[in-house]
């Protein structure tokens, strides 16, 4: 059933001017002027091609018409407001689902979710996170409220960088003397790795078992440089890629991933 156009701004300031029956007080309410509330009750006069109100020498009345109308307007706005809540119910306020590669997850995200849920509880369970077990995971599909990517940009997605698109060289301390590669991060000419990884995590995972030296993102690698772990063997340099943290558009107007986005951008 094609359902009616219906003027809901005019039919607010209907609801409000019938319960002060003032266009000045409903005004107040409104945080606009008594002028704007008569235009708008007589183009909504002009669409239902009734009166609304009438003015007597008591002050302004309603007429049956607009009796006959406003308790179940009033209903209307009820079951607006219902179902307003029950929508943000359905994107619960401590549940995220996020989509984000293993390995920056363990050395950089984990910590941080960390702190953050120990300190915004939220009712009996606190917040709890759901990891989308693809780091590339639709949207829509698995539902996700923000994802963490090693990209050159945001492409059609809106995203903060997490950190500056820096590499550095590093390898375990003790480790051969050979090279690991990944196809995010070539070698020069000439050079034939040990190790030919598939992802920055199967890299960084070599050069912690002492396998070889690599170029990994400064923001993988730093906790286990800081740990020791392993060892910056160059200075940090500009790279390509950065982690950067994606939702689409509608998302980033969401209370919860705000909270969330303000304390990892901190």
């Amino acid at each position: 059933m094609k359902r009616t156009h219906l003027p809901l701004n005019a039919l607010r300031v209907f609801d409000a001017a019938a319960r002060h029956l003032s266009f000045t007080r409903a005004a107040d309410e409104l945080a606009v002027t008594p002028a704007a509330v008569g235009q708008q009750i007589r183009a909504l006069e002009d669409v239902l091609g009734v009166v609304l109100f009438r003015r007597t020498s008591k002050g302004l009345e309603l007429t049956p018409e607009g009796e006959a109308g406003l308790d179940p307007l009033r209903e209307g706005f009820l079951r607006f407001e219902e179902s307003v809540e029950a929508m943000q119910a359905g994107q619960a306020s401590d549940r995220y689902t996020i989509a984000v590669p293993r390995e920056f997850y363990a050395e950089w995200l984990a910590p941080r979710l960390a702190v953050f849920q120990a300190g915004t509880p939220t009712g009996s369970g606190g917040v709890q996170y759901i990891l989308a077990p693809d780091e590339h995971a639709d949207f829509t599909e698995a539902n996700l409220d923000l994802a963490i990517r090693l990209v050159d940009g945001p492409g059609e997605l809106q995203g903060i960088q997490l950190a500056p698109p820096s590499r550095v060289t590093v390898a375990a301390p003790n480790a051969r003397d050979a090279w690991i590669d990944w196809p995010g991060m070539p070698l020069a000419d000439g050079v034939n790795p040990c190790i030919k990884a598939g992802s920055p995590g199967q890299a960084l995972a070599s050069a912690l078992a002492g396998m070889g030296r690599t170029v990994l993102p400064l923001a993988l690698a730093e906790q286990a440089i800081a740990r020791g772990t392993l060892t910056a063997l160059t200075d940090p340099e500009p790279g390509n890629r950065a982690y950067w943290l994606l939702a689409p558009a509608p998302q980033w107007r969401s209370k919860k991933v705000r909270a969330l986005v303000a304390y990892l951008t901190a």
